[in-house]
Parts: C-alpha cells; structure tokens; sequence
C-alpha cells in the first residue's frame, strides 16, 4: 500500500491485480444497476476527489472509484506511469470484478487514461464521461521538452505548504472550504515513507501523458463521449505555453475528432469541475448517460 497512513472515513476494498499491483477502491450504489460508473483521478489525486459528486449519482447508477496504482492505498513502489500501462490495470480490474456496462469518468489525467483504456480496449467500454480532460490539448515536441525540464521527482518533493495549496486553489473559480481535508493530506504526505516513490509516480505520470498523446486516434474511439469543461479552467489550456487559447477551444476541436462525442461548458467553474459544481456536473452525467 503506497500511503498506509492515510486515513479514509469511508468503505473501501482491495482488488489484487497480480502479485505486485493492488488497487483500492470504494463500491458505492446497488450492484443491481444496469450500468456502472469507474471513476478514475487525476495526477496527483485519489479517490476522495470524486466524494461530492458520486453521492448524486448513487440512485442512478453503481458507482466506483479507484486509486490508480501508487496513489492512496492501492499498490506501493514505482512504475513508468504510462497510460498504456494504466489502461491495462483499468481493463483488469473490470474483468477482476467481473463488471459490465462500465463507462468510465476521468478527470483531468484520468480523462486521458480513460481514452487510453477505450482506444485499447474498446469491448470492456460502454461509455466515456472526461471531466477537463488531459489528452485533447497537443503539444509540440519543443513544448513536451520544456514542460520537461521543468519537471522533476525532486521538484514535486520540495513543494512547501504554501504552494501545495496554491496548487488546489488555481484549479478553482472559487475554492470550496470542503477541500481542506485533502490539501491536510497532501501536506501530511510529505512525512510518510513513500513520499519519493509517489513524487516520483506523478513525474512519470506527468511524462506519460506527454509521451503518449491520443488526439490523432480519437476518431477510432467508437462510444459516445460526453466532454465537461469549466470555461475558466486555468490548468487546461497550459498557462503559459497557450494563453492565447481558451477551454471552449480545446473541447471543440477535440470533440470534432470523435465519432460521437457532445460538449458541455460549465460557466463559472474551474478545472476540478466534480468539487466545484457537483450538481451540475452529475445532471449531466444523468441525462447524457439517458439519452
């Protein structure tokens, strides 16, 4: 387990995966529901950061969130972070529970998992939400070096308090005072003993979203996506490298390379769309997931 520490005041299961990857997750909603959500985080993130928005949607449909490999509870130690192998763990934790109608909701990095997980593995999806997305936004090869170099295990390591909470605050138009509980545990992560080997993931995490782009394949991807975006995300498009373009754009023109694929732009929200507006984001869920 990477963070035997930390402390979840909810429910949740270990699913063994193979002898050295173990995913925790929490199962939420009756199993008697046709269709499934598997809610996959972000970079950096675990599974309290869908808490808000899988109580609206326990009635509709069985809910479950994961911590990818790494992250939370599941699997200690350190992996290449690649979103091919996230999609293979993905694919075999739905057969490990023997799961059906699985669409499966990604925020952020987990959105690009998600579209890594359909791409390779189409019979297992049904559906795709990608809450701010990661993977619609390119970059060039110049662009993909520099967010390198800037980059680094050691970078992650020495954030001080004071940025980590700036790192939860741009993610918001306004920040909820409900986020408290996890910047506390991000902060408290710094004591743990995994610490290095977790900063080390979200570096190769980071580098693996670069090292593996999926827009040029997103017109293979048969299921029906819907695509949520805050119209004052400030993480996606990059700050700096595109300043001159805005969420809207992103969306769309990722949109257009789908088969079947519909936007939504949420006013007044930021980047952690599910914390931010929860029940906006899970009307949409329920009435794309109807139609």
């Amino acid at each position: 387990m990477q963070f035997p520490e930390l402390n979840y005041d909810f429910d949740y299961s270990i699913a063994e995966i193979d002898d050295k990857v173990s995913i925790a997750y929490t199962d939420i909603g009756s199993a008697d529901n046709k269709e499934t959500l598997l809610f996959i985080h972000g970079l950096s993130s675990y599974i309290p950061a869908w808490l808000k928005l899988i109580p609206l949607l326990k009635d509709h449909f069985r809910c479950i969130a994961i911590d990818l490999p790494g992250y939370g509870k599941s699997s200690e130690g350190v992996h290449s972070g690649g979103m091919d192998l996230y999609a293979d763990v993905i694919s075999r934790f739905i057969q490990k529970l023997n799961l059906t109608n699985v669409s499966l909701v990604g925020h952020s990095m987990g959105g690009h998992i998600s579209l890594s997980t359909a791409l390779n593995y189409p019979h297992l999806i049904d559906k795709l939400i990608l809450i701010a997305p990661a993977g619609l936004e390119t970059f060039s090869e110049e662009e993909k070096e520099w967010i390198k170099k800037i980059s680094s295990p050691e970078i992650f390591c020495m954030q001080t308090d004071k940025q980590i909470r700036y790192n939860y605050e741009i993610n918001f138009v306004s920040m909820p005072h409900d986020v408290e509980p996890m910047i506390n545990d991000r902060i408290e992560m710094k004591k743990w003993k995994n610490y290095k080997d977790y900063c080390r993931i979200v570096n190769n995490s980071l580098n693996g979203l670069l090292d593996n782009p999926v827009f040029e394949k997103l017109n293979l991807i048969t299921q029906r996506t819907l695509i949520l975006f805050g119209k004052n995300d400030r993480l996606i498009p990059h700050s700096i490298l595109h300043k001159n373009i805005i969420p809207e754009q992103i969306a769309q023109t990722g949109a257009a390379e789908f088969q079947k694929a519909i936007v939504s732009l949420i006013e007044d929200c930021g980047h952690f769309m599910q914390y931010e507006k929860p029940e906006i984001i899970s009307g949409e869920i329920i009435n794309f997931m109807a139609e």
